[in-house]
């Protein structure tokens, strides 16, 4: 029970023919990742690189870690969501602790840990003593932590102390410490699954909850330390991250729970209970890290990349429900030492398989020339908000007009996946790359790499911090937020009470539009701020959020939105009071929101030429490849646009 190698039935098919069916069949998950290795090398000679392969590596690292914590909760036929959450608290924790706490180091790095311990024990708890289902006790740690996360950071993220973001670093300069970290959690793993009573217990618990009862196992107790396992194994995980990153988000790791349990079950465990083991949570993880460089190497859309990683997932699963239907079952717990090394036998062949078949491969790519056009990189914080598809349609319309080969990427203002982005760009021969950072400080160390490969970096919208921009092409978030407070007070007659729609908690953006504004109102003591919530740079969150709003202050006078959709979204809170009695100034001048400022229910958007900002980067990034100079600091001005203006005005 303690490993997942399947025995044939009597009477299955002989000779080579059978015995190579009942391989594939047995080892599904390698089977998937020697495949994709060897797709990947076929279509993109740059995958098979070592730079890039490590790059693998380093991005399979974080999610690897929290899946072999997510293994031992899936083996007892438990489930964690909280995970990606608990991460994020580790770290914050840790960076507080040793930054605004004054904590040492080695003491705040105990603290974190114990953290995830913590947060494990109370899923264990609420699970075993509770009675509670898995499913909604982590669930509810997921929101506390996160909350927690986002309370002990104000929503900001904190630098991390520069001795544990070695971490993040490499050992002589080519191995990289996070691929290291992996290895050793994973040996962790199967130690603890293999060699252990509670590992055995994991499995008894899993296979049969009630008989492993009867039998003597105290399982509420193997619960607890079952899950508490899983929260020192986010923690390590947390703390990684943080350290690629040189700081702790407090957003960090959204989703990472869905990732780490698919990495668990494409490499063979199940959902149910009673299966699963350290080897094919790696090669899960592997596939997952495998399949998002590739598609990016292979200029594949951000959308359809979802579309890809979706569909394998759930191919995983239907092969492991074939090859259970095919009669295939799993040894008993104890199983002898033959099995295993038949099994380690078996790695070993199709490690020798898939160096020599890449390795054939790769010949295809070996006296290919360099592409006719020149090739950029875009990564952008998120797509999902028009302000950046704007930004993303002026540089794609530019990188026609230029006859340049445009990669564009959807960051989903995750700023670790915006990490791996630019890490596959550096490895991907591109001329030049171009950054709108999901923040500012997380994306120095991507940077830095594209720095040492000598590829030219152009900034865009916001500035990358601790690494070279050949140029900073962007409008000022702080001005803007100045310019919307002289707009909205001015209109107002200087006296009033008004509400705050905030953006994303610790994004830059939010935070400089935010500091601009307060800047800005101090010149108007009149105007009173009686509110302030975030609602996420989201038009539905920001109507959620102005409807409760109203509920505690009806009679406000005027809203300032840190952008156009939270504007939008409040107008259609505030109904037939938006422009007359209630005054709403938003933030990007997207094309919903210059409707609105013509229609008169928003008075004024602070309009900042998305588009021109792609363009205007898209030119400079390849003047820098091109090795011509470029100005460091290119400023596209902001403008406050109002129904007077707003028909001359183009984004």
């Amino acid at each position: 029970m303690a490993t997942d190698t399947l025995k044939s039935k009597p009477g299955a098919q002989g000779g080579a023919t059978g015995g190579l069916r009942r391989l594939l069949l047995d080892n599904g998950a390698l089977t998937a990742l020697i495949v994709l290795v060897i797709a990947m090398s076929a279509l993109s000679g740059d995958f098979l690189t070592a730079d890039n392969l490590l790059n693998v590596g380093v991005q399979a690292a974080v999610t690897a870690i929290l899946a072999f914590g997510v293994t031992f909760v899936i083996v007892s036929a438990g489930i964690d969501l909280s995970v990606g959450s608990v991460a994020a608290l580790s770290a914050t924790v840790l960076a507080w602790s040793a930054t605004e706490a004054g904590i040492p180091v080695a003491l705040a790095v105990v603290l974190a840990v114990v953290t995830g311990i913590a947060c494990g024990l109370v899923n264990g708890f609420l699970v075993s003593y509770g009675k509670l289902p898995p499913f909604i006790a982590t669930l509810a740690m997921l929101s506390v932590a996160r909350g927690l996360s986002l309370v002990i950071s104000q929503g900001s993220p904190i630098a991390f102390p520069d001795s544990v973001s070695h971490l993040g670093d490499t050992l002589g300069g080519w191995l990289p410490v996070p691929v290291l970290v992996m290895a050793v959690m994973g040996l962790l793993t199967a130690f603890v699954l293999g060699r252990t009573y509670i590992g055995r217990s994991m499995y008894a618990i899993g296979g049969n909850e009630e008989a492993a009862r009867l039998s003597g196992l105290r399982v509420k107790r193997q619960k607890l330390a079952i899950y508490a396992f899983s929260g020192l194994f986010a923690a390590a995980a947390g703390i990684v991250l943080a350290s690629r990153l040189a700081s702790a988000q407090p957003q960090a790791a959204q989703g990472y729970e869905l990732d780490a349990i698919a990495a668990v079950v494409i490499g063979g465990a199940s959902l149910a209970g009673g299966t699963g083991k350290a080897s094919g949570t790696l090669i899960g993880a592997l596939i997952l890290a495998v399949l998002r460089n590739g598609l990016n190497l292979l200029s594949v859309s951000a959308f359809w990349q979802q579309v890809v990683i979706g569909v394998v997932i759930a191919l995983a699963v239907l092969f492991d429900t074939v090859r259970r239907k095919a009669g295939a079952t799993a040894p008993a717990a104890g199983a002898s030492g033959g099995g295993k090394g038949k099994q380690a036998l078996t790695y070993v062949i199709a490690a020798v398989v898939a160096v020599a078949v890449v390795g054939a491969t790769s010949l295809l790519h070996s006296g290919s020339s360099a592409a006719a056009k020149p090739k950029i990189g875009l990564s952008l914080s998120t797509l999902n908000n028009p302000f950046f598809v704007q930004i993303r349609d002026g540089a794609e319309e530019e990188a026609r007009k230029l006859g340049v080969d445009l990669t564009v990427t959807d960051a989903q203002n995750d700023a670790s996946q915006q990490a791996n982005q630019l890490q596959n760009f550096t490895s991907g021969s591109l001329s030049a790359v171009v950054v709108n950072p999901v923040d500012s400080d997380a994306a120095g160390p991507s940077v830095r790499g594209a720095n040492k490969a000598d590829i030219p970096v152009v900034a865009v919208d916001r500035g990358v911090n601790k690494a070279d921009t050949s140029a900073l092409v962007a409008s000022d978030n702080v001005e803007g937020g100045a310019l919307g407070a002289k707009a909205l007070a001015e209109k107002l007659g200087g006296k009033g009470t008004i509400v705050i729609l905030q953006g994303q908690a610790g994004t830059s953006a939010s935070r400089e539009r935010g500091a601009g504004f307060a800047e800005g109102l101090k010149n108007y003591p009149g105007i009173k701020v009686v509110a302030k919530q975030p609602a996420d740079f989201d038009r539905t969150k920001g109507l959620d959020v102005m409807t409760n709003l109203l509920q505690a202050h009806p009679d406000i006078d005027g809203v300032f939105a840190e952008n156009d959709e939270m504007a939008l979204g409040a107008i259609k809170a505030l109904g037939p009071k938006a422009g007359k009695s209630v005054q709403v100034v938003g933030f990007d001048g997207t094309p919903d929101g210059l409707k609105a400022v013509e229609a008169g229910t928003l008075y004024a958007s602070v309009a900042q030429q998305p588009s021109e900002l792609g363009r205007i980067a898209v030119r400079n990034a390849l003047r820098a490849a091109d090795g011509e100079k470029v100005e460091k600091m290119v400023k596209v001005p902001v403008k406050v646009v109002t129904q007077e203006n707003v028909a001359g005005f183009e984004g």
